[in-house]
């Protein structure tokens, strides 16, 4: 079966995957940006994610890369899709990624608001899924047709996959940067008793990288 994974998920060194306030102009919440050189220097990020030429090798780049390896499908949470909150007022918010968004396969989009799918340019389409946790990974799992299936976040969202169990490996990142608030990670999650353990650790100039497996 194909796994259910967490790739390049940034924490600050007090443990935040995110800013406070998420808003038009600050996306990862007030401060969230800082948490991500690392990734912002890659190749992978400079070349897939930004439609660049350039960036770094070395192990940054090399988490960065097996991010996208055998992924079929993406799971997001209504807030890493935009700042609208409530009913959808129109479909007129399209997500921050322009007309032809880096995913490139589809991408099912957790909300308790029904929407159409949005197809874009370069081969995604947004599935808005209104029926829990299970339904999208369901969902996820039969279009992405035995590859693996990458959470994209946000905090809350890969949360409620963990204390379900369905999460077989986490990245995370982890930056040496304080935000003092927002969003915790970990905040209320017992790691070893739902059976993640760390299996691999290393770190270059820029972020430690954890990976976090279920037993």
């Amino acid at each position: 079966m194909s796994k259910l994974r967490v790739e390049s998920f940034t924490i600050s060194l007090d443990g935040f995957g995110a800013g406070p306030a998420q808003n038009l102009n600050n996306p990862l919440g007030v401060g969230g940006t800082s948490l991500h050189g690392w990734a912002m220097a890659t190749k992978t990020f400079q070349q897939r994610v930004f439609g660049g030429a350039g960036g770094e090798d070395g192990l940054d780049e090399d988490y960065a890369a097996r991010g996208f390896e055998n992924i079929g499908a993406w799971i997001m949470g209504r807030n890493m899709f935009g700042p609208v909150r409530g009913p959808w007022p129109d479909e007129s918010w399209r997500g921050w990624w322009g007309e032809n968004p880096v995913y490139h396969m589809p991408v099912f989009v957790l909300t308790n608001h029904p929407r159409a799918p949005l197809i874009m340019e370069g081969g995604t389409t947004f599935h808005f899924v209104t029926e829990g946790i299970h339904v999208a990974l369901e969902r996820a799992r039969e279009a992405a047709a035995g590859k693996d299936v990458r959470i994209g976040g946000g905090v809350n969202v890969i949360q409620q996959y963990l204390r379900e169990g369905l999460i077989d490996e986490l990245h995370i990142a982890i930056s040496p940067v304080l935000l003092g608030s927002g969003e915790r990670l970990f905040e209320g999650i017992d790691l070893p008793a739902l059976g993640y353990v760390c299996t691999s650790h290393a770190a270059s100039s820029r972020a430690t990288h954890i990976i976090l497996s279920r037993r």
